[in-house]
């Protein structure tokens, strides 16, 4: 595939403009250590560097026509060839070729599996069951500790995600209906996760920049959705930050996490298709 100066620059471009107000906002809170309980969580708890997030790639087996070196968002991985530049496929690492098939595998298996909307997004709940320790000491609760016992009592626990799993209360993984080990992400994780399809963009970066810019992008974006309404159904009181609570405590409020539940997932599916169809591409391409 052969992109035209004119066209991949627009692309580029539009990318740039696309994620630059969210990584500036980052980096404005950091100098003036600011904390953000919603969207801090995008660029810790996530790996991608935000200066990387602004990198554009088309991904592999494109070549960008009359590009300089200049140009190039990724410099040490495109190799020139006539009349531009082009990512090839072998150039992916060695030392990480290795865990392409399991993300393929693991892909797939949330892809093919039913959603469920059971868990009404209970596991900032449980991170806070039965201890004194809260996470975002700098934003307040918006019920009493043994209020966020009571609710979880009454509810349960039925969390599908490991990495949300592993931050319970010692009181609180003992009530989770499966006790979940990384060993299983493959058997439990399905698509009506908050954090599964949050995760996303971990795939989508992870191969980056084999991965397009576009991907990268859209990954990033339904993460941070993801993250609003995961954190706007917590005990936490965002009322400050401009976000208005979801109270799963009540029968209305889960009522209204399934119904943001389902729309994320909708939007989360096509997402995982494209993600998934980069990954094959690399793996066949290697």
């Amino acid at each position: 595939m052969r992109l035209l100066r004119q066209a991949w620059q627009a692309r580029r471009a539009a990318h740039r403009a696309r994620l630059s107000p969210w990584v500036d906002a980052h980096r404005h809170r950091v100098i003036r250590g600011i904390k953000h309980p919603v969207y801090d969580f995008l660029f810790t708890y996530y790996s991608l560097r935000p200066a990387h997030l602004l990198r554009w790639s088309p991904g592999a087996g494109v070549l960008l026509q009359d590009a300089a070196p200049g140009d190039l968002d990724w410099p040490g991985d495109f190799v020139e060839v006539d009349r531009g530049f082009s990512l090839h496929f072998q150039r992916f690492p060695e030392h990480r070729r290795n865990t392409l098939a399991w993300a393929v595998d693991y892909l797939e298996a949330v892809h093919n599996r039913e959603p469920s909307f059971g868990c009404f997004g209970l596991h900032e709940w449980a991170m806070l069951y039965r201890t004194e320790g809260v996470r975002h000491a700098s934003t307040p609760l918006r019920l009493s500790l043994a209020d966020i016992a009571d609710v979880v009592d009454s509810q349960g626990l039925r969390c599908t995600h490991y990495d949300a799993f592993r931050f319970f209360t010692p009181a609180a993984v003992p009530r989770n209906r499966i006790e979940l080990a990384r060993a299983t992400s493959v058997e439990y994780d399905q698509g009506g996760c908050i954090h599964a399809n949050m995760d996303l963009y971990k795939f989508a970066y992870t191969i980056a920049p084999f991965s397009s810019g576009e991907v990268l992008a859209d990954a990033f974006d339904l993460a941070r959705r993801a993250r609003e309404i995961d954190m706007r159904a917590s005990p936490y009181d965002l009322s400050g930050h401009g976000f208005a609570a979801i109270p799963i405590e009540t029968r209305e409020g889960r009522e209204d996490y399934v119904v943001f539940q389902r729309q994320l997932a909708d939007q989360a599916r096509p997402l995982r298709s494209r993600i998934l169809e980069e990954y094959r591409r690399l793996v066949t391409g290697l």
